[in-house]
């Protein structure tokens, strides 16, 4: 079942909803209605809004948080890990593009490939280990633990502030001519774009480079951009070498049944459209993770 934006709205106002639990595409979705349908429910009872299930980019946090208050919280983790921080209305006014800090009784550490513990603001793995131990998977696939911390599976850093971010995935990074690239810094830049609604930035094999960037571009409504424009505008916000030869515009970026991006459909179908944009094939029932 699709998600309905403003059928939330109405169920938010009708039942004096006060928690409220999203995926950040939920959150894009309620702020592209009309005006008038977003100020037309009462959704002043509402206290928190927990989002989970995939990056929320700090642009969305700031938006909606200025539409319907500071009742937004940044709720990061995994299956394996369960809760790893969250990110309080206050953290996300600091920087929200923050996943926040670890709660009572967690612990976090940022560690590089030998297991050491790296500085403030350096990129490493994430590890995390709380009250809610992970056992195991039934296939008896190994679990990467260091010191008792379990691998999220993810890279980030803390700030100078004991602020987590996360970067990406650790199996996302992309490594073009020899020169390491996080995606997400690139998907960042991209979504400063006033036309640009969703972005997603993946490594697609280059035989030349090993890889290259791609960036799957949804454009909001009505909104019009070429793929040099796009390339123009990353070429002054990140490094020359981050920047994605492959631009594709499509109509919505494919996800799985709980709203998060997959990103290994992009990869597997890069699309070779000489005027850049490409429509998806539905998932099949295997590609939903």
């Amino acid at each position: 079942r699709r998600f309905d934006p403003a059928q939330t709205l109405r169920a938010i106002a009708s039942h004096r909803e006060t928690t409220v639990f999203a995926v950040p595409v939920m959150l894009q979705r309620i702020l592209e209605l009309p005006p008038e349908t977003r100020t037309g429910h009462d959704a002043s009872s509402l206290r928190i809004v927990a989002v989970s299930g995939a990056a929320l980019p700090g642009d969305l946090a700031t938006r909606f948080m200025d539409e319907f208050g500071d009742r937004l919280y940044n709720v990061y983790g995994s299956t394996e890990a369960s809760w790893v921080s969250i990110a309080t209305p206050r953290d996300l006014r600091m920087d929200p593009r923050t996943a926040g800090r670890p709660p009572r009784n967690t612990s976090l550490a940022v560690l590089d490939a030998e297991g050491r513990r790296v500085g403030r603001s350096t990129i490493g793995q994430i590890f995390a280990a709380n009250e809610l131990p992970f056992e195991g998977y039934t296939g008896g696939e190994p679990m990467e633990v260091r010191d008792g911390m379990l691998a999220t599976g993810d890279l980030g850093h803390v700030d100078h502030r004991g602020l987590l971010f996360v970067d990406g995935r650790a199996d996302g990074l992309v490594v073009s001519g020899g020169e390491n690239v996080v995606p997400r810094d690139v998907e960042d830049a991209l979504l400063r774009l006033p036309e640009v609604g969703e972005v997603a930035v993946v490594g697609v094999p280059d035989e030349e480079w090993g890889q290259r960037l791609a960036a799957y571009i949804v454009l909001r409504p009505g909104a019009r951009l070429e793929a040099d424009a796009v390339r123009d505008y990353v070429h002054e916000q990140v490094a020359r070498y981050a920047v994605p030869r492959d631009v594709r515009f499509i109509p919505e970026l494919p996800r799985n049944a709980t709203g998060k991006v997959v990103h290994r459909w992009l990869t597997a179908h890069p699309g070779r459209h000489p005027e850049g944009r490409v429509e998806w094939p539905p998932l099949g029932a295997g590609q939903a993770g």
